[in-house]
C-alpha cells in the first residue's frame, strides 16, 4: 500500500526524498520505497521520519480500517 501520507508531509516540508533520507541517515531509494509500499520501516525508522516531518506515527503510518 502506497504511504501517500508521508509523500505529502514530505512534500508539505519541501523535502526530496533525498534530503528526508539524510535527515534520518538511509537511502533515497529507502524512502522511495517507503512511499511506494515496497518495504516496511523498523520502528526506529517511522519515529525517525515522523521526528523530521514534525508528525506523529498515527499521521503517518497507521492504516484506515475500512469498517
Amino acid at each position: 500500500m502506497k504511504n501517500l501520507k508521508l509523500k505529502a508531509a514530505r512534500a508539505g516540508k519541501d523535502l526530496s526524498q533525498q534530503e528526508l533520507a539524510e535527515l534520518v541517515g538511509v537511502s533515497r531509494q529507502t524512502i522511495s520505497a517507503i512511499e511506494k509500499g515496497d518495504y516496511n520501516p523498523t520502528i526506529n525508522l517511522c519515529i525517525a521520519i515522523c521526528k523530521a516531518l514534525e508528525k506523529t506515527l498515527d499521521e503517518l503510518f497507521w492504516e484506515e480500517s475500512d469498517g
